[in-house]
């Protein structure tokens, strides 16, 4: 649970985000962005992917790319634990599985809340700003920027060309 500093909470709610947490830094995502969280499942290798993917995993039919968000971040890399999440998110017109330690909920905020990245520092390329909270900062996401143009075509030509897209009945990881 996410606590305002005394006297700080939202006045007028600007927006809601999903917390969550990669080793003791957390983070959000705009909560327009995220379709569900679930628990860690296996997922499936997928041949010829930019790194930035670990595998793909099947949710209900549809199949959708793993990305390691661990290494995007600058975490020290560490196997799929069973109690970890997968955030389920949509970057632009891609749903992504994003692996994470733990969701804590959802935070609603108002702009006035909100630092900007660019008052931080010039060319965050990943952060959409900050927001602090009671119990420390908590740094926004930008989806949109998560992803090289280049990583997003390679994901597209290691699915079409994979037999794999089709089948993730054999699930690693986990």
């Amino acid at each position: 649970m996410v606590e305002w500093p005394a006297g700080t909470g939202p006045a007028t709610i600007d927006q809601a985000m999903v917390v969550f947490s990669l080793d003791d830094r957390r983070y959000a995502l705009p909560l327009d962005r995220v379709q569900r969280s679930i628990r860690a499942v296996a997922i499936t290798p997928l041949p010829q992917a930019p790194a930035i993917v670990i595998g793909i995993l099947d949710l209900g039919g549809v199949v959708i790319p793993v990305i390691d968000i661990r290494g995007r971040f600058k975490h020290p890399p560490r196997d799929i634990r069973l109690s970890d999440h997968f955030i389920i998110a949509t970057a632009g017109k891609r749903t992504l599985a994003l692996p994470v330690d733990r969701t804590t909920g959802v935070l609603e905020a108002s702009s006035e809340q909100r630092t900007p990245a660019g008052d931080i520092a010039p060319r965050l390329e990943l952060l959409n700003g900050t927001i602090q909270a009671r119990d420390g900062l908590i740094l926004i996401h930008d989806l949109e920027r998560l992803l090289s143009l280049d990583e997003e075509t390679g994901i597209d030509r290691a699915l079409e060309s994979s037999s794999l897209a089709g089948d993730t009945s054999e699930g690693v990881g986990l």
